[in-house]
């Protein structure tokens, strides 16, 4: 299963990069990850740890100072141009050009779009359900049975409309067991809901959105399991999910052709679903399969590249 699988990987990282360069500690310091409470009972009070996030990165536009913007040429550059001469000295224009017509040097290139970089992944509310103790489930440790939900409550006898938003927002934590739990749970909502699912999908696009919104490559695999899922539990799902096509696949349109080149090389990460291009190819024509006969033009729309998988 999935969740399983997410855990097995994060060991293997923290094995792997024993910097911590690729663990949620780094994410935290740079302000990629949400921060957790000092302590079970909250954060500690100003006056007594004044400099308990001391070594957290303060972005731009949440308290920290405004950065000068990489595209503007030569503002404050320093370097050496053509013939020894120095650019950057400040002015608009230093960087191509000197007094009497002397060249400075190159303008320094133009800055990378980042339309596939990662973006901060905001705290979700069933990190804050589960820490107040308003979920009913825990986790069922063991070696029989190990690695799943302990529902204190029938599935059945829950209200959808409350949970099931909740547990999809959670799909996009990269902190455990807030991961594990959201994710599994998850499945175990769509596994035992029929038909209390397909009233309850308006209310999970807007988690979907913002999990896909991450840019995360391991988020946006997590979450297109997550759909395909979605529209195979249960009927007219696929059909309900077409008016919001808009919402869900601005962010594949950036990674659908993000694949591996490997040659004749095997590519182990495939045993886990792990590949965005294919998986992202996978969901679309899931989609177009279950969305009924308006999926694939409304697909196209949002993804021109994108061709039919139904034979007509």
């Amino acid at each position: 299963r999935a969740p399983a699988t997410l855990m097995l990987d994060d060991a293997l990282a923290k094995i792997i990069h024993r910097d911590g360069s690729k663990g949620i500690k780094n994410a935290k310091i740079h302000g990629m990850a949400p921060l957790g409470a000092h302590s079970c009972m909250g954060d500690f009070p100003a006056d007594l740890a004044p400099d308990a996030w001391k070594h957290v990165k303060v972005r731009p536009g949440k308290g920290g100072t405004l950065q000068k913007s990489s595209s503007s040429p030569a503002l404050g550059v320093s370097g050496t141009g053509l013939g020894g001469s120095n650019y950057g000295t400040g002015t608009m224009h230093a960087a191509f050009v000197g007094l009497g017509g002397v060249p400075r040097g190159l303008a320094p290139p133009p800055p990378k779009a980042g339309a596939a970089a990662p973006r901060p992944n905001p705290p979700s509310q069933f990190r804050v359900f589960y820490d107040r103790g308003d979920l009913p489930i825990a986790i069922m440790h063991g070696a029989v049975g190990g690695g799943r939900i302990a529902w204190k409550v029938d599935i059945e006898k829950l209200d959808f409309h409350h949970y099931l938003p909740i547990f999809f927002d959670g799909a996009r934590e990269q902190e455990e067991p807030y991961r594990f739990l959201a994710v599994q749970g998850v499945y175990d909502l769509l596994e035992k809901g029929g038909p209390k699912i397909l009233p309850v999908v308006p209310q999970l696009i807007i988690p979907l959105k913002t999990a896909l919104n991450t840019r995360n490559p391991v988020v946006i695999c997590t979450i297109l399991k997550i759909i395909q899922s979605l529209v195979k539990s249960g009927d007219m799902i696929g059909e309900a999910l077409v008016p919001y096509y808009r919402q869900l696949l601005p962010v594949l349109n950036i990674f659908k052709n993000n694949n591996l080149n490997i040659g004749d090389k095997i590519d182990y990460n495939q045993r886990k679903n792990m590949n965005l291009g294919g998986i992202i190819a996978e969901t679309l024509e899931m989609l177009e399969v279950t969305g009924g006969e308006d999926a694939f033009i409304n697909i196209k729309y949002m993804i021109p590249t994108y061709e039919s998988a139904v034979l007509a």
